[in-house]
């Protein structure tokens, strides 16, 4: 040991120190000294050359002391290893009389977790004298009291241990009277008078005596008493115990003026010599306020609580004195019972509140528990719920480590309660709890997932340009800047696709624009591709597909194919007088570059020269007759056939038609392709022409169709169409159907054939094939067919 307070390690022990992780720890203390009241912030010892570790190691590694008592009485520096007094320790107040005072503290370090024991002796100072607990003591002694006899006296207390304790008595120098210390089993030293010579109560009858007790310090310190003696009448018996020592075991939650014991002691006089009074003898402070006696009876009481995590036992002693002044001594030794009145205690050293995602073990928290209660009592257990990614596991003496069992993902759960139960295994069990709340922090490991695999967004053709088409949504599992998605268009897969001028894209928001006016019959579709990031490090990101679907608006009216209105000589169609009601003029044929119902065409007649006379087909523009034509029809008629769609608003185009009323197809109606514009230059000379035909032909032919027109009659409609042949090469062109379906060109034929299945070779019209060609006179022979009579070809 140092002098004048220094302080040192303890040279004799040497530090043995055994670096582990967690479960190892370092199983022989290092062991240091220092001086009782020595000053606070006084340096006890270099920790780093004792442990072997790093100055930089300290730091890094959290290091910290804890003591025992739960006062941190110690403080380390961990930016120099050193480690000094946080305060001035009274070994008096730390450890009372017990010897030797040792502190025990832990060093614990982090990153691994690691233990070191150090104890650090606290040497006494004699800084306490002797105190006698009166300051007189009256003792009476009989007059025939022998030599040699002993009277003991009130012992002295001294807080000081060791060589600065009490370590003897003396007392005034008289003639009758010496002082012999002794020794008492648990270490304290007694004074006893010892009388040297008779007395003679005539000669002196009292003495007044100084009772001087020493200890061992340098200087000594002493306390004095003074002893007052006085010598009594004879009275030759002393009251003794019935039994000595007494036994007793009391709970320490006994209630306050509970008896104790009660004890006897006899005395064989007679008289008031022989009654006998108690009372405590020598009792100490803490005897006082714990206990009393009944002066009469000897019951002794409790006064004040107990409490075995403080003082396990209490050795009483008591006096019995009868009434001439003799006394006897007897001991009772209480044992205080303990109870598991005391809950553990949990005392927190170290924790981390936030720990990181997809991180391996990491230490959450380091703590350890104390229970102040013995043997089953003082027993404990901890644990935590067992639905928690976390274990506790035991370290050095009653410290635990608080660690995460698995990788902890955020998304699953952000935050933990988690409550340390420690439970003692005492009758009834207590328990304490410690909740501690763990934030999980988040690492981007998540990419930003869309709400669709793929998105169908529909616009109109002849949008605005900037129009907001739809929107794209992610989303991100993470948090923060982890989460925070930006949006942006892919390269597109057709590299013929001009997506950059076609569609933007709010890279904040997901919102997508379209940037110029689409033409539905221009682009009916296009898909691309979109991303969404995240402002993670490292950035992760996802793709979704956008299709865009331009929708139809009726912006196109109906273009009509035929007749062509191209401003050119109108197309005549030719209509035999002797046509049924139904009979087919001709076909509107149109077309709409919409689609959908607004490419749905309607056709109705808008005008005509002779209202009643035709009728045009709504479904498919064919124009029939609606009646029997008459001679008394005009020959020339101009119908105005409107074509109209089904959009809204709907569209409309017109065609004009122009049907000649014919008496038959003779040769000066046969139209040549060739001769077709000079007729349209000349519609006068045409007329002429069909009328003067008409009328040469007129009996001819009138007798003719009726003749037909009975016989039609007669059979159904099926049969009068019968077969038709016509001569290969006979007309110039092609044959096109009629049916409402197909296409009519601009050539057109007409069939005309005779009945095989009648003997009377009669002559029939059938519906024009081709009606659009015009009638004019080609100079061509209407020759008879002798395989036939009343039949005709043209040659």
């Amino acid at each position: 040991m140092k002098k004048l307070g220094r302080i040192h390690p303890n040279r004799q022990v040497l530090a043995f120190i055994l670096m582990v992780f967690l479960s190892q720890v370092h199983l022989e203390p290092i062991r240091y000294s220092v001086l009782e009241e020595t000053e606070s912030g006084s340096f006890v010892a270099h920790l780093t050359k004792d442990l072997g570790l790093g100055i930089a190691e300290l730091a890094a590694r959290s290091a910290g002391v804890v003591s025992d008592d739960d006062k941190q009485r110690l403080q380390l520096d961990r930016q120099t290893g050193d480690l000094f007094l946080r305060e001035k320790l009274d070994r008096e107040e730390l450890c009372g009389p017990i010897e030797p005072c040792i502190l025990h503290f832990q060093v614990f370090l982090e990153m691994p977790v690691q233990f070191f024991q150090g104890e650090l002796l606290i040497q006494d100072i004699n800084d306490h004298s002797p105190v006698f607990p009166e300051r007189e003591v009256l003792l009476k002694i009989p007059e025939n009291s022998q030599p040699g006899t002993l009277f003991p006296l009130l012992i002295a207390e001294d807080l000081d241990v060791g060589s600065n304790g009490l370590q003897k008595y003396t007392i005034s120098p008289n003639s009758h009277f010496h002082i012999l210390t002794r020794n008492h089993s648990e270490g304290k030293k007694y004074p006893d008078l010892v009388q040297d010579k008779p007395l003679d109560r005539e000669e002196q009858s009292e003495f007044s005596l100084t009772l001087v007790a020493l200890d061992g310090g340098s200087p000594p310190r002493s306390g004095t008493v003074m002893v007052r003696i006085l010598i009594m009448d004879i009275n030759d018996n002393a009251p003794e115990f019935v039994h000595t020592p007494y036994g007793v075991q009391v709970l320490e939650n006994s209630p306050l003026d509970s008896p104790i014991v009660r004890v006897l002691a006899r005395d064989v006089d007679a008289g008031n010599f022989g009654s006998v009074s108690y009372g405590l003898f020598q009792a100490s402070d803490e005897i006082k306020q714990t206990f009393s006696i009944n002066e009469v009876t000897g019951e002794i009481l409790l006064k004040k609580k107990l409490d075995f995590e403080k003082i396990k036992s209490y050795h009483v002693e008591i006096e019995a004195t009868d009434g001439g002044g003799l006394s006897g001594k007897g001991t009772v030794v209480i044992e205080v019972v303990d109870v598991n009145d005391n809950p553990p205690e949990l005392i927190i050293s170290s924790l981390t509140s936030s720990i990181p995602e997809n991180a391996p073990e990491t230490v959450v928290s380091i703590f350890r528990i104390r229970d102040r209660d013995s043997g089953e009592n003082g027993k404990t257990i901890c644990s935590i719920p067992d639905n928690l990614p976390f274990v506790l596991k035991p370290t050095l003496k009653n410290f635990y480590t608080l660690v995460t069992e698995r990788p902890l993902d955020r998304e699953t759960r952000a935050e933990y309660n988690i409550t340390i139960t420690v439970t003692d295994l005492g009758t009834p069990r207590l328990k304490t709890q410690q909740s501690i709340t763990v934030q999980v922090s988040d690492v981007n490991d998540n990419a930003p997932t869309f709400t669709q695999t793929s998105y169908t967004l529909f616009v109109r053709e002849n949008n605005s340009p900037a129009l907001h088409i739809g929107s794209v949504s992610a989303t991100d599992r993470d948090s923060g800047t982890n989460a925070q998605v930006t949006y942006l268009l892919l390269p597109p897969q057709d590299p013929h696709l001009p997506l950059a001028s076609l569609v933007s894209i709010n890279a904040d928001n997901g919102h997508l624009f379209a940037l110029r006016s689409l033409d539905y019959e221009a682009l009916q579709a296009f898909e691309f591709g979109v991303g969404a990031a995240d402002r993670g490090s490292p950035e992760l990101s996802s793709e979704a597909l956008v299709r865009v679907l331009v929708l139809d608006a009726n912006d196109n009216s109906p273009f009509v194919l035929h007749p062509l209105q191209n401003g050119s000589a109108p197309c005549t169609e030719l209509v035999p007088r002797a046509a049924e009601p139904g009979y087919l003029v001709t076909k509107v044929v149109a077309v709409d570059g919409d689609s959908g119902q607004n490419a749905w065409l309607s056709y109705q007649l808008l005008k005509a020269s002779e209202p009643g006379l035709f009728g045009v087909w709504a479904h498919n523009g064919e124009v029939r007759t609606a009646r029997l034509l008459s001679e008394r029809d005009a020959a020339k008629h101009r119908l105005v056939v409107l074509v109209k769609d089904n959009g809204e608003p709907p569209r409309s185009a017109t065609a004009t038609l122009h049907v000649l009323l014919v008496d038959g197809f003779s040769q000066p109606y046969l139209p040549l392709p060739e001769a077709a514009p000079a007729q349209a230059q000349n519609d006068s000379l045409t007329i002429y022409l069909v009328v003067a035909l008409a009328s040469v032909s007129s009996l001819f032919l009138l007798s003719v169709l009726l003749f037909v027109a009975v016989r039609l009659c007669r059979r159904s409609r099926a049969a009068s169409l019968g077969r038709c042949s016509v001569p290969e090469g006979a007309f110039p062109g092609h044959q096109v159907g009629v049916s409402g379906t197909e296409t009519l060109s601009q050539s057109y034929q007409y069939e005309v054939c005779l009945t095989g299945d009648s003997g009377t070779g009669e002559f029939k019209f059938l519906k024009p094939v081709f009606p659009n060609l015009l009638v004019q006179d080609t100079g061509r022979e209407v020759k008879e067919n002798p395989n036939f009579r009343n039949s005709f070809v043209f040659s």
